[in-house]
């Protein structure tokens, strides 16, 4: 009997695809389980790469994340489902961890970090989950196919706008606390993400996704309190700037180099975080990390405006 659902949404996936079913073919300690993976209109090898690897395919037409992990949750047949992309390689205990994590709750987040074997540049993208913030990534997550139904799965809310769809794991994850659902971080269950290359120009378009914030905040205010910093503020770097350009405002202002002062915890941050990740090439560096977080800033103003929500 099966316990449990493996469920991996993929598109164009072939380059990293076989390396995540590798990963769950190799897994210990595990309860049974099944691996269904929703094909979501891949124009690559991703399909047959899942019929070569004997796990079951449900095969979709570009409808999104939500609706594939869904497809492929109504064809599971698991009390148990856990949640992986097609670009995530599970430790080789991550399914016992997980579902085990379950016996004391009905919504478990595991850990994600970059994978250890590639090498990781100051812009390149991957992913970090090492504590439970509220948004319920669902690169690594489980929960029981009651709750799974009793909330009605996922929903598309937030439409995307050049930059693909997000938002329907961390409006699942709060429907589920809203309906009482017990919820646990679960270290153990550790995947590993891949790392892609990327460059400045890109690292730094990317933060015109923040522009999502405000309006995940209008739908979930319980976020303010479990990711924000002090419930205003995306985090406290992002403080920190506000604070900087408040003081080289006020430096202008009124024509004294006291305010600039306020810059200073911006600075320090932004040199430690720079030299943290390029070593002696870090002036370079900075730099393109204030643009990324200006940019952040001004997506932050336009979504707060929208929303009429503010988050700074």
């Amino acid at each position: 009997m099966i316990r449990a659902s493996v469920i991996v949404p993929a598109r164009d996936a072939q380059a990293t695809l076989p390396r995540t079913l590798a990963a769950l073919a190799d897994q210990e300690g595990a309860p049974s389980f099944e691996v269904l993976v929703a094909d979501d209109g891949s124009r690559d090898g991703t399909a047959g790469i899942v019929e070569r690897a004997g796990a079951r395919l449900v095969s979709l037409d570009g409808a999104g994340p939500a609706e594939a992990r869904n497809a492929a949750v109504a064809a599971a047949s698991g009390a148990l489902l856990a949640f992986c992309d097609a670009d995530c390689y599970p430790s080789a205990r991550w399914l016992a961890a997980g579902t085990g994590a379950l016996d004391g709750a009905d919504l478990v987040q595991g850990r994600v970090l970059p994978d250890p074997r590639a090498g990781l540049g100051p812009f390149d993208r991957s992913l970090w989950v090492t504590e439970e913030t509220g948004l319920y990534e669902t690169a690594n997550l489980f929960t029981t196919r009651s709750l799974f139904d009793r909330v009605g799965g996922f929903e598309r809310w937030l439409e995307p706008m050049g930059d693909g769809h997000m938002g329907e794991d961390v409006w699942f994850g709060w429907r589920a606390r809203r309906a009482g659902a017990r919820t646990a971080f679960c270290a153990e269950a550790l995947s590993h993400h891949a790392v892609f290359p990327r460059g400045g120009r890109e690292y730094v378009a990317e933060r015109r996704r923040l522009r999502h914030f405000p309006a995940l905040a209008a739908k979930l205010p319980e976020i303010r309190e479990t990711l924000f910093h002090r419930r205003l503020f995306l985090s406290r770097r992002t403080m920190k700037l506000d604070l900087a350009l408040a003081g080289l405002a006020g430096a202008a202002g009124r024509r004294s180099a006291l305010p600039l002062l306020a810059a200073a915890p911006y600075a320090l941050e932004l040199r430690r975080h720079a030299k943290n990740r390029a070593g002696g090439d870090w002036k370079s560096v900075a730099a393109i990390d204030a643009a990324a977080d200006l940019t952040g800033l001004a997506a932050l103003a336009r979504g707060s405006v929208a929303a009429r929500t503010a988050v700074l």
